[in-house]
């Protein structure tokens, strides 16, 4: 049979238009976007003859510094006056951390802020020749209010602990005083998630021969390819996991967790 004599099928161009390329192109930009951005998503499945493996580690940290603050009150019919209460009792809260072993350069004094206060006034009346009744409402100052935090940082968390439980012993001395919560942090995060991701990536390798070594004789070859995962830092016995990563500060024990995905060769 010659070649020249069997028909040849005409080739149809087909093109979009330009309207319907632009959703086209967006979508791959986005899915792109997505792809690149997580690392659940960014691989392929594992190449014949390889093993994709997650390995995890997990580890219990004591906080080593503390940052706390405690809000102090003055009251007084006029600015002044409440500008004196309010230092009246800054002295009183910060002698008092002074007198609990807190440095005194770990004690902050924020600036004051004065306010004058408000109260509404209502009052019930009836329009005059009528029974119409009206109700009328008024402002009336009822004096000024001044504000002072007063902030302490530092590594000894014990002691700090023990002043926020403590300060509000100063009510009795007619000072107004609130303690807030303390905030707790690791400062050494930086190096500990070094350790923990190699720790990680020693689990992601012991899972992938245990796998390897149940399934029959095949062997863990070298590594392809690998990635790190969110890193979660939860309270103490907290499983709570975030897709931006959680750093716990109310805790004083957490729990930081490191997850590595590798991809091996199989021999």
């Amino acid at each position: 049979m010659s070649l020249e004599s069997s028909p040849q099928r005409p080739v149809r161009n087909i093109s979009l238009p330009p309207l319907a390329a632009i959703p086209l192109a967006l979508g791959l930009a986005v899915s792109t976007y997505i792809a690149a951005d997580t690392w659940r998503d960014v691989r392929k499945p594992p190449e014949k003859n390889n093993i994709l493996i997650t390995g995890s580690a997990k580890k219990r940290i004591v906080s080593d510094y503390i940052l706390w603050s405690a809000t102090i009150e003055g009251k007084g019919p006029d600015r002044t006056a409440a500008y004196v209460s309010l230092k009246g009792g800054t002295e009183k809260a910060v002698a008092f951390l002074k007198a609990q072993g807190i440095k005194p350069d770990d004690i902050k004094i924020q600036s004051a802020s004065i306010n004058e206060e408000f109260e509404t006034v209502r009052e019930d009346k009836v329009l005059p020749g009528t029974n119409v009744p009206l109700r009328t409402e008024t402002s009336k100052s009822v004096g000024f209010r001044a504000v002072q935090v007063v902030s302490v940082g530092s590594p000894d968390v014990p002691l700090i602990e023990k002043a926020s439980r403590e300060i509000t012993s100063l009510l009795e001395q007619d000072v107004f005083v609130t303690s807030h919560q303390p905030s707790y942090y690791y400062t050494r995060l930086g190096e500990l998630k070094l350790e923990m991701l190699a720790e990680a990536a020693k689990d992601a390798r012991s899972r992938a021969e245990k796998i390897l070594s149940s399934a029959g004789n095949a062997g863990l070859g070298s590594l392809v390819y690998s990635s790190m995962g969110i890193i979660n830092i939860n309270p103490a016995n907290s499983t709570a996991a975030s897709s931006e990563g959680n750093n716990d500060t109310t805790s004083y024990e957490k729990d930081i967790i490191t997850i590595v995905r590798a991809e091996y060769k199989v021999n």
